[in-house]
């Protein structure tokens, strides 16, 4: 079954540290780019962050720069963001996502060209 499982998420104090994770089971993760999105309630999905396949190339949406990095380890088939600063506007559901049915090389902070998402995980920042 070819699918992508985010972990990591929880509940975590102001200016906390978290690191998400995002595996794929049935397919290899190397060819493809990753991208982290987030949603809070009420609010329209957004963009975190993104990784390139073969470079590890990484983009950031103002929001995450300077506090988040994202990273990939495709021996173990999985993409990290290691967020830290942490700030009750980050919380979340946040979701991992791959162009896997495309099949293209797919790169950008645009949810758009992303066709296989994660489940999410919830990220609760709050004293």
């Amino acid at each position: 079954q070819v699918q992508l499982v985010e972990s990591g998420g929880g509940l975590v104090q102001p200016g906390g540290s978290l690191r998400l994770s995002c595996t794929a089971s049935g397919f290899t993760l190397d060819y493809f780019a990753i991208g982290w999105f987030r949603q809070a309630p009420g609010k329209e999905r957004e963009a975190v962050s993104c990784i390139s396949s073969a470079d590890a190339r990484a983009m950031y949406a103002d929001s995450a720069k300077g506090r988040f990095t994202i990273s990939r380890d495709n021996a173990k088939n999985t993409v990290y963001l290691q967020m830290n600063s942490l700030e009750p506007e980050d919380t979340a559901v946040y979701y991992c996502a791959a162009p896997y049915y495309s099949g293209s090389l797919y790169y950008s902070l645009s949810p758009d060209g992303y066709d296989l998402w994660g489940q999410g995980t919830q990220v609760t920042v709050s004293s």
